[in-house]
């Protein structure tokens, strides 16, 4: 059909839309509505995800959590075999250390809460603690702003050692600097301040370490005494280098297994968790989420497109003298039906870039005013113009194919 009759139907349709300014607005409204509810709720779930992702990563998604409990809870999730479970004692940990060697790495982890850090003139309440062994920087990936970890020696002996999240640092000494060499009192003892870690910021997984203060596990165990296996101790562990996973995860259960001796046709009495079952888990959360915000905004969009429609038969029944001049003169109907069709497509694309331009601009509102990490993906803009331009097509059809097919004779005598 070649360019100029394209060209010269754009510029009709633009002409069209651009008379009926106010008609124009009003007949996008729907698509945008809807589009802006479809994609913010899309952007909303996708923001969320990448940052539970990222967070769940810094974890280490090789890393598997040997605890009392099961990750994932269901309707038939049976709580009352899981509580008859032992914990994770710190014999188990030493064994499994011996029996892994080269292949794997393990750490001994307990998270507990401190009633408050001290320090000359400060006080900071209610305070979140890890006890870990050495090898927890080697399962747990983070950087160290000021200082050092603890050394071998302090983890083997309970030295009194702490390790402070940035922002503890900040509440507690005033900077990172400031905090290295300094001493603290945790759990009724003083304790030296060896190091500082680096600024994580706030994550939807709540694993940030900045308001965190790590102390070594054998100091604990010094504190706690028989009391310890109280605060849910688990064990962590990694698979060497050149070490399938899924062979790791075969031989850490046989190796378990074998510490508590269970018989082959007794059932584990342990659970193996990774951070994949949480992403699995909410990847059907984030699916359900989606799904429903294609349904609110479908009703929209589905209103918009009969609006659209309507409009288009409108504009039909309006411009039918001048559609018979366009033929007489020796146009042809597939020209008059794309010139309908384009109108129609790029009424559509504007009430979806409206909508997108909203959804912008709530982004940045949310992003400024509520410290959020929202972020307005490129396939989600993609998205927003081809449901847009889709939707334009099927609702000019029909009033473009009725155009079409106009006999010349009839339309110019509607003048």
């Amino acid at each position: 059909m070649g360019w100029f009759p394209l060209r010269e139907g754009a510029r009709m349709a633009f002409f069209s839309l651009w008379s009926n300014r106010l008609r124009t607005f009003l007949s996008l409204l729907g698509i945008s509505i809807g589009i802006f509810t479809v994609i913010t709720v899309l952007t909303l779930v996708d923001s969320w995800e990448l940052q539970i992702r990222s967070s769940l990563a810094s974890m280490g998604n090789e890393v598997v959590y040997v605890e009392k409990w099961p990750w994932g809870f269901n309707s038939e999730y049976p709580w009352w075999k899981y509580m008859a479970r032992p914990q994770p004692s710190y014999r188990e940990f030493i064994e499994l250390q011996q029996r892994s060697r080269n292949r794997a790495k393990v750490a001994m982890m307990v998270d507990l809460e401190l009633d408050k850090l001290t320090t000359t003139g400060r006080v900071r309440e209610e305070v979140k603690a890890y006890g870990v062994s050495h090898d927890y920087p080697q399962l747990r990936s983070f950087e160290l702003e000021q200082g050092r970890f603890f050394q071998p020696g302090e983890s083997a002996s309970g030295a009194r050692r702490v390790v402070l999240g940035a922002q503890l640092a900040q509440d507690l000494f005033g900077s990172a600097e400031k905090a290295v060499g300094r001493n603290i009192r945790a759990m009724g003892q003083n304790a030296l301040v060896v190091g500082v870690v680096r600024m994580e910021g706030n994550n939807s997984a709540n694993t940030s370490l900045d308001e965190v203060v790590i102390l070594p596990l054998q100091w604990l165990r010094k504190i706690k005494g028989n009391r310890f296996e109280d605060f849910y101790p688990l064990l962590i562990a990694k698979p060497g280098p050149g070490v399938p996973a899924s062979e790791f995860k075969a031989e850490l259960k046989g190796n378990m297994r074998a510490i508590r001796r269970l018989s082959p046709r007794k059932e584990d009495n342990f659970a193996l968790n990774q951070l994949s079952l949480i992403a699995n888990q909410l990847q059907n959360t984030f699916a359900t989420l989606g799904l429903i915000g294609w349904l609110v905004g479908g009703f929209s969009l589905l209103v918009g497109g009969f609006g659209i429609a309507n409009i288009m038969f409108v504009s039909v029944y309006e411009r039918t003298p001048q559609i018979g001049i366009q033929m007489a003169l020796g146009a042809q109907r597939s020209f008059v039906i794309l010139q309908f069709l384009i109108e129609s497509v790029v009424l559509s694309l504007m009430g979806g870039i409206l909508g997108l331009l909203g959804v912008a601009l709530t982004v940045a509102v949310l992003n400024a005013w509520l410290d959020q990490e929202l972020v307005l993906l490129w396939k989600n803009v993609t998205t927003a113009c081809v449901i847009s331009a889709f939707i334009g097509l099927i609702a000019g059809v029909l009033p473009a194919i009725r155009a079409g097919r106009m006999d010349p004779v009839e339309a110019i005598r509607q003048s």
